[in-house]
């Protein structure tokens, strides 16, 4: 029965579609409405069923998730930005160095 309802839902959005690009000489903003009125009824559709119900449940929850997170200050994000750029310099300049006594090593070895 799962099945069914998702593969009814499926068909609303689908018709939509089809009907998007096959009337592609209207108004974009009818065929837009459409769409999304489509979309809408085959949300409300999929909801009838426990994957529907399921998937909601995750959408709430990582919405209160979101909520939860801590978003660095300005003067953070300045300061990490920073320190990166700082860290990222000096490893390539480390590794330049190395690659240049490596390569003065391989040719003074092999001539």
């Amino acid at each position: 029965m799962e099945k069914l309802k998702l593969t009814v839902a499926v068909i609303p959005l689908a018709a939509a579609l089809g009907g998007f690009y096959y009337y592609s000489e209207e108004s974009l903003l009818l065929r837009v409405v459409a769409l999304l009125v489509a979309a809408g009824l085959s949300i409300l559709i999929a909801m009838q069923s426990e994957t529907g119900r399921a998937a909601a449940a995750f959408v709430q929850d990582s919405r209160t998730e979101v909520r939860k997170v801590v978003w660095p200050t300005r003067k953070e994000t300045w300061q990490t930005t920073v320190f990166v750029l700082v860290a990222v310099l000096f490893v390539g300049v480390c590794l330049w160095l190395m690659d240049m006594f490596l390569g003065w090593a391989v040719r003074y070895f092999t001539v």
